[in-house]
């Protein structure tokens, strides 16, 4: 079993977004017993959105960094000045639509930035890398069965190939220069802060604006889905104790067909906001599916279980309600994010100044 490390300075990429916010917010409100200091490095490109740190871009522990994973020498920099010993790399172009219709940011980005990265920690060796991909590497399940870190990888959109190019970049890398790394592939998150392009703020904010629900398909494919907190203690316990060289799964253990997910989330806001249940479903609209949509992903998470100790503290039914209240309790982040106006901010302090 691994010597529980000792984290002093961590660098956190792509912090400004959904589930690097969170880890950031955990650690500084969750972990009082990490002292030193936390650094987002973040390019803020559409998705990132540093309103997701407001809560604790006052502690002392936490300094951004504006920059791009694909600027080595920044990164670099940003490690030597902050002493930092541990890098936690979530940077990533996510959305599959968008990989569909704009291939080559995904390469760009998920590819070539994790390269860049992994450059750094090889001409800085004693920093820990721990590299936070996806499920979707293994491809498609049939009706049974569950990914391992033993299944082998069959990406089936330019998405997942980057991500699935990425981790076996970080795979190489600590074979043939032996430096510390940890990998984790991850169900589909959700929760508070989460960009309304994805699926589950998208059905709630069309839900509150009575605009259509889209469906790909008849709504059967099948997804495991993570409350975004419970990641984000995940791969804090990760850190500290991650097995140098190894690969963990985590999911929520919350499987739901993408129709059943929809009528669960319209019941339960229904119930919150005394809306008609009749008037929200009729609002459900089946769209032409989208070119290779893998029908099922499920995660076995025995291994971090059994070996760092971790398990989902979240039902579904638990972790949605709690993000259906946020989006309902924060209209402010949800106009600014609709609006634009979180964008005309940081293009006016960083983007424009550089």
């Amino acid at each position: 079993m691994q010597n529980e490390r000792k984290i002093k300075n961590i660098l956190v990429t792509g912090g400004a977004g959904f589930i690097g916010s969170a880890f950031i917010r955990y650690l500084l409100k969750e972990v009082p017993e990490f002292k030193g200091t936390c650094v987002n490095y973040d390019a803020l490109t559409y998705a990132g959105n540093l309103e997701n740190l407001k809560d604790v871009e006052n502690d002392p522990r936490y300094v951004f960094q504006h920059g791009s994973i694909l600027n080595q020498a920044l990164v670099e920099h940003t490690c030597v000045e902050q002493e930092i010993d541990t890098i936690i790399h979530f940077a990533a172009e996510s959305h599959v639509d968008r990989s569909i219709s704009s291939p080559q940011a995904f390469l760009e980005t998920n590819i070539m930035g994790t390269f860049h990265l992994l450059e750094v920690v090889r001409r800085h060796p004693s920093i820990h890398f721990h590299h936070v991909s996806t499920d979707e590497v293994y491809g498609c399940l049939g009706e049974t069965g569950f990914f391992t870190e033993e299944t082998p990888y069959s990406p089936n959109s330019p998405y997942s190939a980057s991500k699935a190019s990425s981790d076996h970049l970080v795979r190489a890398y600590g074979e043939t220069y032996h430096i510390s790394t940890c990998l984790s592939n991850c169900s589909n998150n959700y929760g508070p802060y989460h960009f309304p392009e994805k699926l589950i703020p998208l059905m709630i904010l069309n839900c509150l604006n009575e605009k259509p629900l889209p469906v790909y398909g008849e709504g059967t494919n099948v997804r495991d889905w993570l409350y975004v907190d419970d990641h984000a203690k995940a791969l804090w316990m990760l850190l500290q104790k991650g097995e140098k060289g190894e690969t963990y799964n985590i999911g929520g253990e919350s499987e739901k067909r993408n129709i059943d997910l929809l009528h669960d989330l319209i019941g339960m806001l229904a119930e919150l906001t005394g809306t008609k249940k009749e008037v929200l479903q009729n609002l459900i609209t089946y769209v032409r599916d989208r070119p290779g949509h893998d029908f099922r992903y499920a995660i076995d998470c025995t291994k971090i279980k059994t070996q760092i100790g971790w398990a989902p503290e979240h039902t579904f039914e638990t972790g949605l309600k709690k993000t259906i209240e946020w989006y309902l309790s924060n209209n402010e982040w949800i106009s600014n994010v609709q609006s634009g106006s979180y964008r005309t901010w940081v293009e006016e302090n960083y983007i424009n100044r550089n």
